[in-house]
């Protein structure tokens, strides 16, 4: 639970001086509470209102108040060349995908970049102090406003101002303000009185502070945050290094100074030109303008927008539709424009649309820009308006410019799927409108979740049926809000007690080693030994434990708690032990554990640069690497990926190991290092292999890859959306396969009577002729049904027509063929075949589906209570139940007779 705000807020008014009272408010700045809203703000006028809207409008749009125009680049210029004069070092953009703080999918402040995980608390850790940042943030929560409000975008870049109290080169509050207000006023040229602050504080949630936001005629530009306290407000102490967390919005900066009726237009510059022409919107810049001044209050996510549009349109003469007509196909270009470059810069930085994760919300907005890309007709492509942007930014931002055949190849990817679900989805919804159910919000949660299908779309499926359906304002956020962190499992608790941290051996080659027993710990009914040293590697990082003995007691287990290595053994030790490693398990696993490095370096050659390891697990007969990945890997792929591992261990290259400080590190060989998620230590024990595969890792690794021996692609499968998993095998492990696939194929080519060689044709002939068979089976059995259809007859009830029938030595194939040859949009079927086991299958025509039917669930339901199973959506059914349970057939039946029957009275 996080810190109450409100708390912090009323503890800090009772001494404003304190927490808010800069030296720059000492030059004539009157301190005044705003009777609109009540927030305190410093000005040098005699202003009542704060100017925050709903407590004034954007007097800039139109009119900017600054000496010149600047585009997004220029902005940064300016911005860069103000404080490098000031001291502050200016340092690149962070990944949007952050791999270095856990919890976090994506980079949603500038602040972030520096956040570290040590000893369970979280640090700042800054390259350069001060410093200044142009950090690309990702954030969903806003997505109904975007391209509305003028505003709101779910990628912009924040202009981190930072800097550590205390420390050399650091400053606090006064440096601060002073620096922000003279930049305003040196290098954008606005005049100090149209300069506000208002009082604000920050509270994380172990830490908190006061803060000063600015304003310039009614546009926020910055929030200057004072990290001061750490703990709680019941329990709370001053910070030893207290934290300047300036954030300021580059797009704010270059809109103001535009001047244009939203921030779209100044901040997307070409690319907006780009879009209206290609797409042919007509562009009413004097109506957008006049729109803009009263619509900067309007939040979709807060209030009914429609209804606030209407209160707009009122004031200018308009009618509501009259003005969403002329607006509505402009804000959706906006979206576009701006989800577009938030997919650029998340692909960039190797983020993949899926349906798990972070991925998640990039999948969101990817959908989101092609179903207004389809509903106004535009024929936009995403990936090319993606390469505009990067075109655009590429004085800034040059790395994207890199990427845009990745954006060809995912948003294609994307767009392939997105296609085949509308095109499922339309025939769910349709049946769901038409069996006026009603959806509310945990069914829409459903449906888009499971199916894809979007609240727009049952909007528009409802509308065409001439029903009403309501999308709620703050869906999308809150869909997204459960996808911007990750949770962490929660680990068992084992109690170690005072126990000193195991002195680790098994970075060393000694398998054999002397230690004294420290203790003995009784864990899950098993006793466990702990000792003041050990070159037993313990399961962690993916990699399976070493076994071994302890004099002569077996360790069949090896865990890793707080630092203490429990060794499971089969009775209690004491004293001194002579310890001994099993040298083969350990090379096995070592092997197996360098091949993952070798792998991943591969695939992210062959696959592209947004391949990351989502997980992985090095045993002693196999082991898997999970990479990111869109789509399984073809066999011409996966042979190139083997053949690139093996061509590393021939050329038998050394593994460097080292301990390094993390900074250094991160300097040296960037975030790639987080292969397997942020490590919170301080310093990280890095492994390289040279211009191959550079990580963060704890496990066992050989010295030269040539030690790996040989490496063997066994299978690779799509484990979950954008995730794929390849199972390889290395050194004796890999011969070991090798081998039993030689005596297999010797097997298959005895039955099939020819040599090895022989083998791939005899197979190709084999199924060649099996499909013939089975052509000529399906032929039979379709006779064969047609035969047994004449001998059924259909009910007829109101407009329908009715079958529920048993359908002796038939299976489910021959249930579907009957179902083929009788189902229509008015019928019901409930089919029963009695084989090797009871086979159930139904099937509901669509307009059947209106009486509220479902086959699939009529299905589960009877399958279950007669020990079976089965399922399906409402259109059809299919279920298995025990032969056992033959004698209920008959009474199974008669209850879906009555169920039918009781539905159409």
């Amino acid at each position: 639970m996080g810190i109450d705000k409100s708390r912090v807020m009323k503890l800090f008014q009772k001494d404003p001086d304190r927490y808010w009272r800069v030296s720059l408010f000492d030059e004539g700045w009157t301190r005044k509470k705003c009777p609109n809203c009540g927030k305190w703000f410093w000005s040098l006028t005699d202003r009542e209102l704060c100017g925050d809207p709903p407590c004034g409008e954007y007097e800039f749009l139109g009119k900017p108040p600054t000496k010149k125009k600047l585009d997004y680049i220029q902005t940064w210029d300016a911005i860069e060349k103000f404080f490098s004069k000031e001291g502050h070092t200016p340092i690149k953009r962070y990944p949007v995908i952050c791999r270095w703080f856990p919890g976090l999918y994506f980079t949603v402040a500038s602040i972030v970049d520096f956040q570290r995980s040590a000893g369970g608390k979280t640090v700042f850790e800054l390259p350069a102090n001060p410093l200044v940042v142009p950090q690309v943030c990702l954030r969903f929560n806003d997505i109904p406003n975007i391209g509305v409000s003028g505003r709101h975008m779910s990628c912009f870049t924040m202009i981190g101002q930072h800097a550590i109290s205390g420390e050399k080169g650091g400053y606090w509050k006064d440096r601060c303000v002073d620096l922000d207000q003279r930049f305003l006023t040196e290098a954008l040229g606005i005049p100090e009185e149209k300069v506000v602050w208002t009082e604000d504080i920050w509270a994380g949630p172990n830490a908190f502070g006061s803060s000063l936001e600015y304003y310039v005629d009614g546009l926020e530009l910055g929030n200057a945050v004072f990290t001061e306290f750490l703990g709680t407000i019941d329990n709370y102490k001053v910070m030893d290094q207290k934290v300047i967390d300036m954030g300021a919005g580059h797009e704010r900066f270059t809109w103001i100074t535009q001047g244009t009726p939203t921030a779209y237009d100044a901040v997307f510059g070409p690319v907006m030109g780009r879009l209206k022409k290609e797409s042919g919107v007509k562009y009413d810049e004097k109506l957008f303008l006049e729109y803009s001044k009263l619509a900067g209050s309007i939040n979709a996510d807060e209030r009914d927008l429609e209804k606030s549009r209407a209160g707009v349109a009122k004031k200018m003469g308009l009618g509501a539709r009259e003005l969403s007509a002329q607006i509505a196909p402009m804000e959706a270009l906006y979206a576009i424009a701006d989800h577009a470059r938030a997919l650029a810069f998340a692909i960039s930085d190797s983020g993949l649309p899926s349906n798990v994760g972070g991925g998640y919300n990039l999948r969101v907005i990817a959908r989101r820009a092609m179903g207004l890309n389809e509903k106004f007709n535009f024929g936009l492509d995403l990936a090319e308006v993606s390469a505009w942007h990067a075109d655009y930014l590429k004085p800034l931002f040059p790395e994207l410019a890199e990427h845009k055949e990745q954006y060809k190849e995912i948003l294609g990817v994307e767009k392939k799927k997105y296609k085949q679900t509308m095109h499922r989805a339309r025939r769910v919804v349709t049946s769901l409108i038409a069996s006026k159910k009603p959806i509310g919000a945990d069914k829409m949660q459903e449906l888009y979740e499971s199916q894809g299908i979007t609240p727009e779309l049952i909007k528009e499926v409802a509308e065409k049926s001439g029903k009403k359906f309501e999308v709620p304002a703050d869906f999308y956020s809150k869909m997204t809000e459960r996808h911007m962190t990750k949770e962490d499992k929660e680990a068992e608790v084992i109690d170690v007690g005072d126990l000193p941290q195991t002195k680790k051996l098994f970075y060393g080659k000694p398998l054999k080693f002397k230690a004294k027993v420290l203790g003995n710990k009784r864990i899950g009914g098993k006793d466990w030994a702990v000792l003041d040293r050990s070159a037993f590697y313990a399961e962690s990082g993916g990699q399976d434990h070493d076994t071994g003995y302890l004099n002569k007691e077996r360790v069949n287990n090896v865990q890793i708690v707080s630092g203490v290595i429990l060794h499971q053994v089969d009775k209690r030790l004491s004293g001194d032990v002579q310890g001994e490693v099993d040298a083969e398990r350990r090379k096995q696993l070592t092997q197996h554990h360098t091949a993952a490095h070798l792998v991943n370096g591969a695939a992210r050659r062959v696959l592209g640069e947004h391949v990351w390891q989502a997980g992985a697990q090095k045993g002693v007969s196999k082991a898997h690497l999970d990479i990111t990945h869109y789509e399984n890997p073809g066999a011409e792929q996966v042979q190139e990926i083997e053949g690139l591992a093996n061509k590393v261990v021939a050329e038998g290259r050394t593994v460097h190991k080292a301990v390094m400080p993390r900074a250094e590190a991160e300097r040296e060989y960037g975030f790639r290092l987080y292969q397997g998620g942020a490590v919170p230590e301080r310093e990280l024990r890095i492994v390289s292999i040279p211009d191959w595969d550079t990580e963060a890792c704890g496990g066992t690794h050989a010295d030269n890859t040539g030690e790996v021996e040989k490496v063997v692609i066994t299978s690779t499968e799509k484990i979950q959306d954008g995730i794929v998993r390849v199972w390889f095998r290395a050194g004796r492990a890999a011969d070991n396969y090798l081998g039993e696939m030689d005596r297999l194929l010797g097997e298959a080519a005895g039955l099939l009577m020819v040599g090895d060689e022989g083998v791939p044709r005899a197979v190709e002939k084999l199924m060649a002729d099996w499909k013939a068979k089975r052509k000529k089976v399906d032929e039979l059995r379709r006779k064969n049904a047609k035969g047994k259809i004449k001998q059924m007859q259909m009910r007829a009830l109101k407009k329908y027509r009715v079958l529920i029938t048993k359908v002796d030595n038939a299976n489910m194939d021959y249930l579907r063929e009957i179902s083929r040859q009788l189902s229509g949009p008015r019928t019901f079927l409930f089919l029963v075949g009695i084989k090797d086991q009871v086979y159930v299958f139904s099937s509901t025509g669509e307009e059947f589906l209106k009486e509220g039917i479902s086959s699939g669930k009529i299905v589960q339901e009877l399958c279950k209570k007669l020990g079976g199973g089965g399922g399906g959506p409402p259109t059809k059914g299919e279920g298995v139940i025990p032969l056992s349970q033959k004698a209920a057939i008959d009474k199974l039946m008669e209850d879906v007779n009555r169920r039918v029957e009781a539905t159409l009275k």
